[in-house]
């Protein structure tokens, strides 16, 4: 066996794998359906990908599924290029595979009903419960959604939404300024929800309304918070203009605040959030020096701070560490990040979040993949202990699904972890093409 790399999953003849199954699984694929779309709309190659900055070979690639989807700017990019919505290429939101998930999507429909029926001057004539019970509410949710159980964090969600602006309209001053602050982290959860289960206009919608709450509130932390929140679901839809320009505005806004005390770190961990989440934006856009001037500033805030979770964001050291592997595998430099990262043996139980740990092993994984197979292994075991510990979180994601194919496709053996984590994700296996045999 080829040290390094992952041993060959489920190939042609293992029982269960027939034609049609195979001809369909091979139709949901992200590169399958971008090159639907491109002949659909009667676009070449060379079109296609000049406008998303890539080369023909590159997107031919793509498309026949020889390579794998593991930046979410070109995924973006190629959607921008083919002109339709990030969704159409990944099929979200996708069947659910098991119960956690298919609980989580039924919760959707609350959140949404709410968010439309709902404005922070409009509101339905209905009754109320206590603010406090709202409060408590809202918290746990916010902690449910950190533990990765979304189907909990989105049981009853929307109704408390609804009842939240019942009383930022019709309360006292005092009251009206807590229920908006309750009401911006019930935004914040319901964008999670939404984000984390496809549904990329109610995260876009949900992250808004939290925004617009924490803005009422007169609250820097939480604007520096939803902010983040707006920003990577602007970024989900293609609005990545907007997107720098709402990041950009508030972190200009709360980086002129007073700076953290022993007391109290909340703007300035809303701030370091900020900075991380301009990192990202401008890995994406390809601007290196912003990306290491944003770092640098993130990495100050957490030697001040230290390791914080105001609302459950977790911003402090580790969490830095972390964004700085999504920046890396964003621009391609995933090897070399996750040498660094694995070298400095960065402990993230640190951060009591099954929800960020997860995914930080998926980037990590995400990170291993971009070495081409020579560490699939390793990507292997990242990305199964990342499903482990958040299983809604990766199932339902379009990079994480691509990169089991990926995984699968680039096997050269069958091995029980690579078809346990294929079985999970609900994904047939494909391995190698007959002409690498």
């Amino acid at each position: 066996m080829r040290p390094g790399v992952a041993p060959r999953g489920l190939g042609e003849g293992f029982p269960g794998e027939g034609g049609a199954g195979l001809e369909a699984e091979e139709a949901s694929a992200i590169g399958a359906r971008a090159r639907m779309i491109r002949r659909r709309r009667g676009l070449s190659l060379e079109v296609v990908a000049g406008l998303a900055g890539i080369t023909k070979q590159y997107l031919s690639q793509l498309e026949r599924g020889q390579r794998g989807f593991n930046r979410r700017g070109l995924i973006e990019d190629l959607a921008e290029a083919l002109g339709c919505s990030v969704a159409d290429l990944t099929g979200q939101p996708y069947l659910r595979v098991d119960r956690q998930s298919a609980d989580a999507v039924a919760a959707v429909a609350g959140v949404s009903a709410a968010l439309h029926d709902t404005t922070l001057d409009d509101i339905p004539d209905i009754p109320a419960r206590p603010l406090p019970d709202l409060v408590v509410a809202v918290a746990q949710s916010n902690a449910y959604a950190d533990d990765a159980r979304y189907a909990m964090a989105g049981r009853g969600l929307g109704a408390v939404l609804t009842e939240l602006h019942v009383h930022a309209v019709t309360g006292d001053s005092q009251e009206r300024q807590r229920a908006l602050a309750a009401l911006a982290e019930a935004g914040m959860v319901a964008y999670c929800l939404a984000y984390r289960m496809g549904y990329e206009d109610l995260a876009v919608m949900a992250a808004r309304r939290g925004f617009d709450a924490a803005v009422r509130a007169e609250r820097p932390d939480l604007v520096g918070m939803l902010a983040m929140s707006r920003v990577v679901a602007l970024m989900r839809v293609r609005a990545r203009r907007r997107a720098a320009a709402v990041c950009a505005g508030v972190l200009g806004e709360i980086s002129a605040l007073p700076g953290p005390t022993p007391d109290d770190t909340r703007v300035a961990e809303a701030c370091g959030i900020l900075h991380l989440t301009s990192a990202l934006v401008a890995a994406r856009d390809g601007r290196v020096g912003d990306i290491d001037t944003h770092l640098s500033e993130a990495r100050s805030l957490a030697s001040h701070t230290g390791e914080r979770n105001h609302l459950r964001y977790h911003f402090g050291p580790t969490n830095v560490a972390g964004w700085e592997l999504s920046i890396a595998a964003e621009h391609g430099g995933g090897p070399k990040a996750a040498e660094r990262f694995t070298a400095a043996a960065i402990d993230l139980s640190v951060l009591g979040s099954k929800c960020r740990e997860g995914y930080v092993r998926f980037v990590l994984a995400r990170c291993w993949a971009q070495a081409e197979g020579t560490r699939d292994g390793e990507a292997l075991r990242a990305l199964d202990t990342a499903d482990r510990l958040a299983p809604v979180v990766i199932r339902n994601d379009p990079i994480a699904r691509d990169l089991v194919r990926t995984l699968d496709r680039r096997a050269w053996r069958r091995v029980w972890e690579l078809e346990s984590l294929r079985n999970r994700f609900g994904i047939r296996g494909q391995g190698q093409h007959s002409a690498d045999n």
